[in-house]
């Protein structure tokens, strides 16, 4: 199969100097990694959604089971603080 595309100036001028640099024997060899460079780049940002997903779940089930309790900066700070004098120790 073969497809013509457009490319702005810059884009094309970033593919011939990969070509140029002898990393790619063609266009279409730059072109194809980017593609799969595009693949992998959406799976992980899917997966980093589910990831997110899944820790909303679980926040807004401890919330719906009263697992939660007021924080605020203060004891949060004394947390670590004591924290890192146990590890120092």
């Amino acid at each position: 199969m073969s497809i013509n595309i457009s490319l702005p100036p810059e884009l094309e001028n970033r593919v011939r100097q990969r070509v140029e640099s002898g990393l790619y024997g063609s266009a279409s060899e730059v072109v194809r990694e980017a593609l799969r460079l595009l693949d992998v780049y959406e799976q992980s940002r899917q997966q980093s959604l589910a990831c997110l997903q899944a820790d909303i779940r679980l926040g807004m089930a401890d919330v719906a089971e009263g697992n939660i309790h007021p924080a605020d900066a203060a004891s949060i700070k004394q947390r670590a603080r004591e924290l890192m004098k146990t590890k120092g120790e």
